[in-house]
């Protein structure tokens, strides 16, 4: 592997690591970096979602004394979720890459919108938490399409699922985190079983993105003391509107 592009994905993974443990939106950076190596879309999306899935478990880790009582609903969430992301990694491995990377400019656009309101979403959904009826049968069903969305690409997936909780639930705020990190995580983990069992990851680029994102996240827990969050936001949201404004140039130009 080149040199150059070591450096391109070192950079993005540190980079995307530490603003997601920040603010989240590593995807915004790294799924570009992976495209930029050459690497095909679909295999590009795949590598990406392994490289990355690491990172995310650690942040359902660290939440796990947030869970609620781990009882029968509890598992059939994350029975969904699980069946979510293996039905989005199978969706993604059957369309072709033509009309793949047709959608790229509406992917990284959509999760640059869902990451530019998603402040505005989560303060009014803390508003809205305690004030729902608990509805487990529709929260079942809409976590299923939001979690093969996730298994497809995933970028946002967190805000999504906070907004289905917000619905759905009577749950408290930080238990609702704490389901939300540990649906996103399994079904990543689902999807990448998909992605490694039909040998559509590329494994040099993926292994050196994954341990810089890892590097990159123990980064951002000290860069949360000195960075203004809203100076990361901005950064984050003018990458993905250049991102989507160059793929769109490419493929629909």
């Amino acid at each position: 592997m080149d040199h150059n592009i070591i450096l391109l994905l070192l950079g993005a993974g540190i980079v995307g690591g530490a603003i997601n443990a920040i603010a989240g939106g590593a995807t915004l950076f790294t799924f570009p970096a992976m495209m930029a190596t050459g690497l095909p879309p679909i295999i590009a999306n795949a590598s990406n979602a392994f490289a990355l899935a690491f990172g995310n478990g650690m942040g359902a880790w660290t939440e796990r004394s947030q869970l609620p009582a781990k009882d029968r609903a509890f598992y059939m969430l994350v029975a969904v979720a699980v069946a979510g992301g293996l039905l989005g990694a199978v969706l993604l491995l059957v369309t072709p890459e033509k009309i793949f990377v047709q959608i790229v400019p509406l992917l990284i656009g959509g999760a640059t919108l869902i990451f530019a309101f998603s402040k505005s979403v989560l303060n009014w959904l803390s508003r809205r938490f305690d004030n729902s009826g608990d509805h487990s049968v529709l929260r079942n069903i809409l976590v299923v399409p939001a979690c093969i969305y996730g298994g497809y690409f995933g970028a946002g997936l967190s805000v999504v699922l906070m907004a289905i909780f917000s619905a759905t639930s009577n749950w408290q705020l930080r238990p609702a985190n704490a389901i939300k990190n540990t649906l996103s995580t399994v079904a990543n983990f689902a999807a990448t079983l998909v992605f490694i069992w039909r040998g559509v990851i590329s494994w040099p680029e993926t292994l050196v993105l994954m341990v810089a994102a890892i590097c990159g996240g123990l980064i951002g827990g000290r860069l949360m003391k000195v960075l203004p969050r809203d100076v990361l936001r901005v950064i984050i949201i003018a990458m993905g509107t250049l991102m989507t404004v160059v793929y769109i140039w490419r493929y629909w130009i």
